[in-house]
């Protein structure tokens, strides 16, 4: 057996474990509600930090581009994250906690959703932005780990990855991107095979 074997064995038993506990209800609900913001025409604004606001890119990139490049309407994902100026400007002169709400302040409108992504669920920048946006009326998904936190209450809809692993966690968020993605390719533009992967 090699030198880490057990321990590579071991993180993939862990991450198995995750995806059959994963709520397939919730997936669908987020699922139909990016659809519905999509044909409204509403913004999809997605953010959070660390490891976090990579998925975030990851996730405008997936749907902006990759679904919205097969359909006639289009993805309005706007990453919070993306524009390194104004998150610097806004934590340096008003404070690391205002960084996604300010963005959201004034723009906001009926029919956005924001789509918030916090390992623990209680990254208070995430909680701020979260908080503002279900006073504008507007629905929240929430991507958590760990025991989800405060955002898995205040989500309307809650996608949770229940493990206590932060590596695992940012894991299961990725795969809620490419699953959904997938899932669109084929239902929304009618793709079955795309880069020569089964979906």
């Amino acid at each position: 057996m090699g030198k880490y074997t057990q321990y590579i064995e071991n993180y993939i038993i862990q991450e198995s474990k995750v995806l059959a506990a994963l709520d397939v209800v919730a997936i669908d609900e987020a699922l139909q509600l990016l659809e519905e913001t999509m044909n409204n025409e509403g913004n999809i604004y997605v953010f959070g930090n660390g490891g976090s606001s990579a998925t975030a890119s990851h996730f405008q990139n997936d749907f902006n581009k990759g679904v919205s490049e097969h359909t006639e309407k289009k993805f309005r994902f706007i990453c919070l994250n993306d524009n390194v100026p104004t998150v610097m400007a806004i934590a340096n002169d008003i404070g690391f906690e205002e960084v996604f709400r300010f963005q959201l302040q004034g723009k906001l409108k009926q029919g956005d959703i924001v789509m918030a992504i916090s390992g623990s669920g209680n990254s208070k920048n995430v909680l701020n932005a979260v908080e503002y946006a279900k006073e504008q009326g507007c629905k929240v998904i929430g991507l958590t780990g760990y025991n989800g936190g405060k955002l898995k209450e205040l989500s309307d809809i809650s996608l949770h990855a229940p493990v206590q692993s932060m590596q695992i966690t940012e894991d299961i968020h990725m795969i809620f991107d490419h699953l959904m993605m997938s899932v669109f390719y084929k239902t929304m533009c009618g793709i079955e095979h795309l880069r020569g992967e089964v979906l």
